[in-house]
C-alpha cells in the first residue's frame, strides 16, 4: 500500500510513495510522532532527478529488511530539497561541518526536538568502498540512542548552538575597492587549466557566475590589466571554458542544453541529469560572450539551449518545468517484454545516459551515406568513445562530443564547409528523431519560482541581444504572467515557491524574490512594459521586509518564522545556484538606476488594508543596503573570488558605473529597431535598457519622473545615454549613437 507520500505534490516524495518505508512529510505529525515515542528521526533530503538517491532508494528503501529497522528503530521523513532549501540548508551545514563534504542524498539523525547529532550522504546498503553501510548504522544507532542518549542529545545541543555562531560570522566592513577584483582574477587564473577549460581538475561543474564576473572582469579593466599582467586575461578564461563545455559531452549535441557537470577534465564524460537553473545561467553566459567576442558560436548554443527549454521543459500554460532525470530504460531493455508481475513488480531496469548514447551501427543504420560525416564531427568510433570506462553501460557505446571542426570534416570528406554543416544538421535531426522514440527520463515538472525567474531573465535577455529575438520575448512574458498569475497572491503580497498540477505551496525564499526581481528586470528591459518593473519594486520592498538584515546587512535566506527551521541563515556562497544576496546587490544596483531616487516610488495599498511590505528602515537606502550587503562578505577588506563570484559580478558593476540608455520610439517601428540594433550589437553589461513607448510613456513616467520628458523627437525615433540621470544630446541617428556609446 501506498505510504503517507502518496498525498504529497513533490515529484521526488512521490518515487517514495510505494516504498515500504513509513515514510512522513517534512511536519508536525512526524515531530509529535518522534516526542510521542521518544524516537530519534531519520531525515532523508534529496530531489527527483538525483541519481544517487535513486541508487540508495534501490538498495536500501525499497527493502522489506531495511525498511522494518527504520520503522522499528526510528519515525523516517522525507524532504525534497528543491521545495524545502531551508530545511535542507541546515542540515547540510550540519554534514559539512562534521564531514567537510556534502552533496544528495542527504542522510541526517535528530532528536526528536530536530537538532541533528549524526550525518552524511549516500550509504552503501553494507559497507564497502570506505563508506559504513546503511544497516550497520542504523543499528549502532538505535543502539546508543537506548545505552548512551544523553551523550547523545548534549552532542546535539553543542552542535546546534556551534551552527548558530557560524551563522553569525559575517559581521561586515567597507566596499572594498576594485583591487579586489583585480585579485579574485589573479585566483582564477591560478586555477584555470588552460589547455581544457575551466577551473581546477575532476570533477568539473559549469559555475556560470564565475564566468559572468570574468567576463564582466574584462568590460570593466580588460584592458589596463592585459598591459599590466600578462596571463590573467578573464575574457580568455571566460571563452575558453565555454567554448569547451559547449563542444565538449556536456552539451547535448542533438537536443540542445547542458548536463550538470564533467565527471573528467576534459568536459567529454557528462553527468546526464539537465537542470533548469543550469540552462538559464549558461544563456546569459553565451549571450554575453557571443557580445563581447562578435562569435556567432556562442550565440548558436544559447539558441540551441533556449530551443530546448521551449520543446521539453516549458509547461503548456508558460511555466518551466525544473529538470530531466539523468537516468532512463535503454532501448534494447525497453524492446523486450517487460511484464510487470504483482509479485515481484519487475520493471525495465534504468541505467545513467541510456537516452543519449549510441552504438555506431545505430548511427550507421540511420543515417546511410553521411553517417561518416556525422561519426568525424562527433568523435563516433566502432567500439565506442568514452575515454575510460566509469559504468558499464558506456561499453561500447558514443558519447556525443565535437571531435572535430566543420573545416576538418569537410577537407576529410571532400565537400565545402556549407555542405558539411547542411549534412550534419539533417543527420542531427534524423537522430533526434529516432531518440524521441526512446524512453525518457523522467521529468521533474514542478515549476519552482526561483529557478523560472533565472529562464524569465535568460529569455528576456536573448530577446534584446539577438537578431529577430522577439519571439524570446513572449516566451518570457507568458512565463512571468504564470507565475504572477499562480504563484503570486496580492492580496496580502505573497509570494509562493512551487506550482504542480494546479497546486500552489510554500511560501517563498529569499532566492524566490532575488531571482524573480532579476528576470523581471530583463523582461523589463526587454520589451519596456512598466507593470513588470512595478512588480519588480513591489517583491524588492517585500524581500527587504521579510529577510533583510537591518544590524548587520544582507538577507537571510528565510524569514524566520517556521520555527521547525532551526537555525536562520544567510547564503554565503555563489555555486550552482547563486547566493540571494549576490543576485539583489545586482538587483538593487539596477533598480537604484531605474527609480531615480533611494527607495522608487511608493507602493499601492493592497485590499487587505496592507502595504506591499513596509519598506526598509528610512535610513536605509537602496544604495545604502548595496553597500552594507557587499560590505557583509569584506571583511578585513577582502572577498574570496571563488566563494562569491556572482556578488564580485555585482561589485565589478558598482565600480564600473551603470548608464542608462533610453529608446523612444514604437516597439515595432524600423526606426526603433535600427536604434536597438546599435545597442544590440555591443557588449554593455552596465548598463540599464529603457525602452520607451509612446503608449506607455504616462505609466512608466509615473515609476521613473526622470523619463517623463525623454520623448521621440520630429516623429523619430530617439536614443538617450545617460549617466546619473543626466543626458547627453539625444540622437534619432545610428550612427551617431554608435559614436556616443563609443565615447561613453
Amino acid at each position: 500500500m501506498p505510504n503517507r507520500l502518496a498525498t504529497e505534490q513533490s515529484p521526488y516524495l512521490l518515487q517514495h510513495k510505494d516504498n515500504p518505508v513509513d515514510w512522513y512529510p517534512w511536519g508536525d505529525a512526524a515531530f509529535e510522532r518522534a516526542r510521542r515515542e521518544d524516537k530519534p528521526i531519520f531525515l532523508s533530503v534529496g530531489y527527483s532527478t538525483c541519481h544517487w538517491c535513486h541508487v540508495m532508494e534501490h538498495e536500501s528503501f525499497e527493502n522489506g529488511s531495511v525498511a522494518g529497522l527504520l520503522n522499528e528503530h526510528f519515525v523516517s521523513i522525507k524532504v525534497d530539497r528543491e521545495e524545502r532549501p531551508d530545511v535542507d540548508r541546515v542540515y547540510m551545514t550540519y554534514v559539512q561541518v562534521t564531514t567537510g563534504s556534502g552533496g544528495w542524498p542527504m542522510s541526517v539523525w535528530l532528536t526528536p526536538s530536530l537538532e541533528p547529532f549524526y550525518g552524511g550522504t549516500y550509504f552503501p546498503p553494507t559497507s564497502r568502498w570506505g563508506r559504513p553501510g546503511f544497516v550497520e548504522v542504523l543499528e549502532e544507532i538505535a543502539r546508543l540512542w537506548r545505552e548512551e542518549r544523553d551523550r547523545i542529545l548534549q552532542s546535539a545541543a553543542d552542535t546546534v548552538e556551534r551552527l548558530r555562531s557560524l551563522g553569525g560570522r559575517l559581521r561586515g566592513g567597507a566596499v572594498p575597492g576594485p583591487g579586489v577584483l583585480t585579485q579574485a582574477v589573479r585566483e582564477y587564473a591560478g586555477a584555470f587549466d588552460s589547455r581544457r577549460g575551466g577551473f581546477g581538475s575532476a570533477p568539473k561543474f559549469p559555475r556560470p557566475s564565475e564566468l559572468l564576473f570574468l567576463l564582466r572582469e574584462h568590460h570593466r579593466a580588460g584592458g589596463a590589466r592585459a598591459a599590466s599582467r600578462a596571463g590573467d586575461d578573464p575574457l580568455e578564461m571566460a571563452v575558453t571554458t565555454l567554448r569547451a563545455m559547449a563542444m565538449g559531452g556536456m552539451r547535448d549535441h542533438l537536443g540542445g542544453g547542458f548536463h550538470r557537470y564533467s565527471v573528467d577534465a576534459d568536459w567529454r564524460v557528462p553527468h546526464f541529469e539537465k537542470m533548469l537553473y543550469d540552462q538559464a545561467q549558461l544563456v546569459l553566459a553565451y549571450l554575453e560572450a557571443a557580445q563581447v567576442t562578435g562569435e556567432p558560436f556562442f550565440a548558436d548554443v544559447a539558441t540551441d539551449t533556449l530551443e530546448y527549454i521551449r520543446r521539453d521543459l516549458t509547461d503548456a500554460g508558460g511555466g518551466f518545468y525544473s529538470a530531466e532525470d539523468a537516468d532512463s530504460v535503454p532501448p534494447e531493455e525497453a524492446d523486450k517484454s517487460h511484464t510487470p508481475n504483482p509479485k515481484s513488480q519487475s520493471v525495465p531496469p534504468k541505467s545513467e545516459g541510456a537516452f543519449y548514447i549510441w552504438r555506431d551501427e545505430e548511427i550507421g543504420d540511420a543515417l546511410g551515406d553521411e553517417a561518416d560525416l556525422f561519426r568525424l564531427r562527433y568523435g563516433v568510433l566502432p567500439d565506442g568513445n568514452a575515454p575510460f570506462d566509469p559504468q558499464d553501460e558506456f561499453t561500447g557505446k558514443n558519447l556525443l562530443y565535437t571531435a572535430r571542426s566543420l573545416e576538418e570534416v569537410a577537407s576529410i570528406t571532400g565537400r565545402t564547409p556549407d555542405a558539411a554543416a547542411a549534412a550534419i544538421e539533417r543527420s542531427r535531426g534524423i537522430l533526434r528523431g529516432i531518440r524521441a522514440t526512446r524512453p525518457r527520463p523522467h521529468l521533474d515538472d514542478k515549476i519552482l519560482t526561483a529557478w523560472n525567474g533565472l529562464m524569465i531573465g535568460a529569455f528576456a535577455r536573448a530577446a534584446r541581444t539577438l537578431d529577430g529575438g522577439r519571439s524570446y520575448l513572449e516566451d518570457a512574458r507568458r512565463a512571468a504572467a504564470f507565475l504572477q498569475t499562480h504563484l503570486w497572491r496580492s492580496s496580502d503580497a505573497t509570494l509562493l515557491r512551487r506550482y504542480r498540477q494546479g497546486d500552489a505551496a510554500v511560501e517563498a525564499y529569499a532566492e524566490d524574490y532575488a531571482y524573480l526581481i532579476f528576470g523581471l528586470l530583463e523582461l523589463f528591459q526587454a520589451g519596456g512594459d512598466p507593470g513588470w518593473l512595478e512588480w519588480a519594486l513591489t517583491l524588492q520592498r517585500r524581500m527587504d521586509e521579510l529577510f533583510w538584515d537591518a544590524e548587520h546587512g544582507g538577507w537571510y535566506s528565510t524569514t524566520g518564522r517556521d520555527t521547525s527551521v532551526l537555525l536562520r541563515l544567510k547564503e554565503e556562497y555563489d555555486g550552482a545556484e547563486p547566493a540571494a544576496s549576490s543576485v539583489a546587490v545586482l538587483n538593487l544596483l539596477v533598480l537604484s538606476h531605474l527609480t531615480g531616487g533611494p527607495e522608487g516610488p511608493p507602493l499601492r495599498s493592497h485590499p487587505s488594508g496592507r502595504s506591499g511590505g513596509a519598506s526598509a528602515p528610512p535610513d536605509q537606502t537602496m544604495a545604502e543596503r548595496i553597500e552594507r550587503a557587499i560590505g557583509l562578505f569584506s571583511a578585513g577588506g577582502t572577498i574570496h573570488g571563488r566563494v562569491v563570484p556572482f556578488l564580485l559580478a555585482a561589485l565589478s558593476t558598482y565600480h564600473a558605473g551603470i548608464s542608462q540608455i533610453v529608446v523612444a520610439g514604437e516597439p515595432d517601428a524600423a526606426d526603433t529597431a535600427a536604434l536597438t540594433a546599435v545597442i544590440r550589437r555591443r557588449y554593455l553589461p552596465t548598463a540599464v535598457l529603457v525602452p520607451v513607448a509612446e503608449t506607455r510613456r504616462r505609466a512608466l513616467a509615473a515609476l521613473l519622473p526622470w523619463t517623463g520628458a525623454l520623448r521621440a523627437r520630429e516623429g523619430r525615433a530617439t536614443a538617450y545615454v545617460c549617466h546619473d540621470f543626466a543626458c547627453q544630446a539625444p540622437t534619432t541617428s545610428p550612427e551617431e549613437l554608435d559614436a556616443i556609446l563609443d565615447n561613453a
